[in-house]
């Protein structure tokens, strides 16, 4: 069994303004990064709008459409753009999300990375915000839950800033556990350890400027863990943003590299002891390119080891 790659050009053709964090090179350095490594490619598909249903409204998807830029820039809110190529973007993004999904439930590797973007986790129902569109992970549970028919998923989301979309598109989803770890204060404000969902399927860990590898290690340990073993689910979905790296400009965590390979590490084990080892991965944040490259590949190198 062997790790997929999903991806797709159109990915790169979401542009954004200079001077724009979720840029085109993001990807780009990404990609570089897990140049060499063994893993299947495969080339992400367009989503089905059916797929999108599970999550979003039809008068969403058509907003979402019918903002598409002839040229130029968009402005969704104030950080959000589209451009041109953006809709094709998010739909092979969101497209990438369900494929790994068939390809891990259906045996074909052992687990999947979808490099891709826009990313996902800020999109809530009918709010496209933080750079997001569509809720890739969110929807992503819910193919697993609806169309293949599981009873339980997980969705772990270490970026630094709070996945309020996929809490948002999952809060009253009894059957997926939403655990997160973020920065707090920090935009968007949310996550808060008293936000526990419609059914208590929510867990909230809110990390203080500053916090190091260590004790995101000693806070994962306690608490996202043991929910996670507990609640056994038989798939686990990362948001994997690395912007929690110490490098990064837009958030003040001092986590390390290694420190991203540890918790992939350990939701390997997890995955091994629930469910198989079945795990897909999607990337959400990283904003200094270098950290983001590293740890991406520190990231996926992990994945590879525990498809062996």
């Amino acid at each position: 069994m062997t790790t997929a790659l999903l991806t797709h050009a159109d990915c790169l053709g979401h542009v954004t303004p200079d001077g724009h964090p979720e840029r085109v090179a993001r990807l780009e350095h990404v990609l570089q990064a897990l140049e060499g490594l063994d893993l299947m490619r495969v080339t992400a598909p367009m989503v089905a709008d059916d797929d999108l249903l599970r999550v979003h409204p039809m008068s969403y998807i058509d907003e979402i459409r019918d903002s598409r830029p002839l040229e130029g820039f968009r402005q969704i809110d104030a950080d959000t753009f589209m451009s041109p190529g953006s809709v094709d973007a998010a739909y092979r993004a969101a497209g990438a999300a369900v494929r790994a999904v068939d390809l891990v439930l259906g045996g074909e590797v052992s687990n999947a990375f979808c490099a891709i973007r826009p990313p996902g986790h800020h999109a809530e129902t009918e709010t496209s915000m933080g750079f997001c569109l569509f809720g890739n992970a969110a929807l992503a549970a819910k193919h697993a839950l609806d169309h293949h028919g599981l009873n339980r998923v997980a969705v772990v989301d270490f970026d630094v800033h709070h996945g309020n979309g996929t809490q948002d598109l999952l809060w009253d989803e009894r059957r997926a556990l939403v655990i997160t770890s973020q920065q707090m204060p920090l935009w968007p404000g949310s996550g808060r350890p008293d936000e526990t969902g419609a059914y208590e399927t929510v867990l909230n860990i809110p990390l203080a400027p500053g916090t190091g590898g260590a004790e995101m290690r000693e806070a994962y340990e306690a608490q996202a863990f043991p929910r996670l073993r507990a609640f056994r689910p038989e798939l686990i979905l990362i948001s994997a943003g690395f912007d929690a790296h110490q490098d990064d400009p837009l958030a003040n965590l001092n986590w390390s590299t290694g420190d991203f390979a540890w918790i992939t590490a350990e939701l390997c084990k997890i995955a091994d002891e629930v469910c198989e080892g079945r795990i897909v991965s999607t990337l959400e944040g990283g904003y200094d390119l270098n950290a983001l490259a590293e740890a991406t590949r520190a990231h996926v190198e992990e994945l590879t080891k525990a498809a062996r």
